[in-house]
């Protein structure tokens, strides 16, 4: 199968939890701070690095690499909505809130990629 199927089947995949977890966490903890976009981050991260990991050593295919890594994370990770998010906190005025939104989704997610990649490798 062509690795643009594979990528377009990894990416409906994680369009769909990235929603799924957006508006549970709305449901959650409302709508006053971005929680959703910094658990699929976070979440997206973490996977990124086990998908890392596997790629290191060799036992992922690339068509594997293409569902997962480009289209599933791709598609579960969302920068480009974490930017404008923060940008809309800081146009609002929340300025700590944007400070705090950037940092969080900076350090956890540095954070859960060396996890993910620790959790692999450690068992090798």
């Amino acid at each position: 199968m062509n690795n643009l199927v594979w990528v377009a089947l990894g990416g409906a995949g994680g369009a769909v939890l990235r929603y799924s977890i957006s508006i549970f966490m709305i449901q959650l903890f409302g709508s006053s701070f971005p929680f959703g976009t910094l658990a699929v981050n976070v979440l997206g991260s973490f996977l990124m690095g086990i998908v890392a990991a596997l790629s290191q050593l060799s036992h992922i295919s690339p068509e594997v690499k293409a569902l997962l890594g480009v289209g599933f994370m791709g598609a579960l990770t969302t920068f480009s909505t974490f930017s404008n998010e923060t940008l809309m906190l800081i146009q609002g005025g929340e300025l700590l809130k944007a400070f705090l939104n950037v940092a969080l989704n900076l350090i956890i997610c540095l954070l859960m990629v060396y996890l993910g990649q620790q959790l692999i490798l450690s068992r090798v």
